[in-house]
């Protein structure tokens, strides 16, 4: 009885047969180290699927009761003081995303490679030295974090082929010396960052990973210093390349050995014309370097936007971090078409399929300032949907899970699709996020959509930024980072390609005369924008002097 009148919460998710239930911040930590951890009561809520106790540093261990709650489809205990977790989490069955990241975790569990529905693994910020092997039994795996831990590298039966819907591995900042050329089993990989590690080799079998969009190798010291050059400053494409060069070079080599001087002389040839690629390659690094992006104070700017964020945000998607960026030339041929490829790409690959962080563009001359971060009841939010008529939230959801349901019966897919998976992250919730303009009109719904008001198109010169998240501040201005660099780099491409002007869906002016409006620029301004509390209180503002300064060695930030 003890355990219900001191947390109200789980006799309410008991008596409302709740399949949520989050416990985050100080208040609950409070409670925490008053009853000398979580209460046992908890334990017993057997419907839930979803569990979040985080930013609660009182919390330092976990029952062994947890493996009651066999029906849990996400375990999300970050940002705590976990030393242990006990190996019956991997009773667990049914479970598919579990976060343990920033704890004081030493080891996993070997409970943790019988989670065979495991989709997504967090283990990032703790004191990891080994993984435990068997993780390749977590058949359905096909996202890793374990940055930020003292990692030397990955268990031997890792690189398998039974990883086969592995696409994001995150091992930054650890003490990893050899990535094994046995990574080409992963055949899925998409993102790779080993950046900040101990690696002086990167194997050439990693060119052949037919899937790999994204690689990270930036702080290590590789025996290679032209590989190095190229990895602090080239683009993935590139480095790839060079490695395909390499392991064609050592079959030349090897071929030599066996039939003599003509082939190693065509080896020869061919390390001839890679030495010249490489040459320009380092020239398109040299060009990179050029990229600019110029910060504009919000004390610089009277008018600058801000965002006042409500309460009741915390306990549906709290955090958010918005900016205006000015200096985007989208009208320029398909580059509004790339931007929004590459928005995809990001939600994909570092938003997780939107179930990590979401990004929504707006087109700034469009809103209707002041702007406030609020919540709604699914029935009371009506929002103009992009390409849609105005629908209320409920509508909008139960549309695009008939569109989603078709489509993975259109594809005779058996696992969910990505639109599932965010559509799934506001089950359960009495309440959704809404950005809210002066007028009362929804502009932004995150993470499913945002307005078909605001959108922007080929004419739009400011461009409004948000990126929204459960997960952390940090996630959401990660992510950011990630945005503004990928616009920088797009807008340094069309800058590059003044021929390619006009359109092909009937906007812009046709083909322009490069001299008629003089050198072409590709310097981005990122203009602050501050989130404030109901009381004007400052929560955040980005870009701060702590963003953009992270594995940018490409960009030229001017503050």
């Amino acid at each position: 009885m003890g355990d219900m009148e001191n947390w109200p919460e789980i006799e309410k998710a008991a008596t409302e047969k709740r399949r949520e239930l989050v416990f985050q911040g100080p208040a609950f930590d409070q409670r925490i180290s008053s009853a000398g951890g979580l209460p046992p009561a908890l334990y017993s809520l057997a419907l839930l699927n979803y569990l979040e106790v985080s930013q609660c540093p009182n919390l330092t261990e976990i029952h062994e009761d947890i493996q009651r709650l066999t029906n849990l489809q996400s375990l999300i205990l970050c940002r705590n003081r976990l030393s242990s977790v006990p190996s019956v989490v991997g009773m667990l069955r049914s479970l598919k995303v579990l976060d343990l990241s920033a704890n004081d975790l030493s080891s996993l569990p070997e409970g943790v490679t019988q989670m065979k529905e495991l989709t997504t693994l967090n283990v990032s910020c703790n004191s990891l030295e080994v993984l435990p092997e068997g993780l390749s039994r977590c058949a359905k795996l096909s996202n890793i974090n374990v940055s930020k831990n003292r990692l030397a590298g990955f268990p031997v039966d890792f690189y398998s082929e039974k990883l086969e819907l592995l696409s994001i591995l995150i091992a930054s900042d650890n003490r990893i010396e050899q990535l094994s050329g046995d990574v080409l089993k992963l055949a899925a990989i998409k993102v790779l960052d080993l950046s900040n590690n101990k690696l002086k080799e990167i194997p050439t079998e990693l060119s052949d990973c037919a899937k790999l969009k994204e690689i990270n190798f930036k702080g290590n010291k590789l025996s290679d210093k032209r590989l190095e050059k190229m990895v602090n400053g080239c683009q993935t494409k590139s480095i790839l390349d060079y490695l395909r060069g390499k392991g064609k070079g050592k079959q030349g080599e090897e071929g030599g050995e066996a039939d003599g001087g003509r082939r190693a002389d065509k080896g020869k040839r061919q390390q001839r014309k890679k030495k010249e690629k490489v040459g320009d390659q380092q020239d398109e690094v040299e060009e990179l370097n050029k990229m600019v992006v110029r910060v504009l104070h919000v004390s610089d700017s009277p008018a600058a936007l801000s965002v006042t964020v409500s309460a009741e945000v915390k306990d549906v998607r709290p955090y958010l971090v918005c900016c205006v960026v000015t200096g985007m030339n989208l009208k320029a041929g398909n580059a509004l078409k790339r931007f929004l490829v590459a928005q995809t790409k990001l939600h994909d690959d570092l938003c997780g399929k939107r179930t990590i962080a979401t990004i929504a563009t707006h087109d700034v001359q469009l809103i209707k300032a002041p702007l406030t971060y609020d919540v709604k009841r699914p029935t009371e939010l009506k929002v103009v949907s992009l390409g849609r008529k105005e629908m209320t939230a409920v509508e909008l959801i139960r549309q695009l899970q008939v569109e989603a349901d078709e489509l993975r019966k259109q594809k005779r897919r058996q696992n969910v699709t990505g639109l599932h998976k965010y559509l799934q992250l506001l089950q359960g919730k009495a309440m959704y996020p809404c950005i809210v303009d002066a007028e009362g009109h929804v502009i932004s719904f995150p993470p499913i959509t945002n307005s078909e008001k605001t959108k922007i198109k080929k004419t739009t010169k400011e461009l409004f930024l948000e990126v929204t998240s459960a997960v952390s501040l940090q996630t959401c201005k990660d992510v950011m980072d990630a945005l503004i660099v990928k616009m920088a780099e797009l807008n340094k491409f069309t800058a590059e390609q003044p021929e390619e002007v006009g359109g092909s869906d009937g906007e812009g002016d046709g083909p322009q005369d490069p001299a008629a409006s003089g050198e072409p620029s590709s310097e981005l301004t990122v203009q602050q924008v501050r989130t404030l509390d109901q009381d004007g209180n400052l929560k955040v503002v980005y870009p701060s002097k702590t963003d953009l300064c992270n594995d940018i060695s490409n960009v030229t930030v001017l503050w």
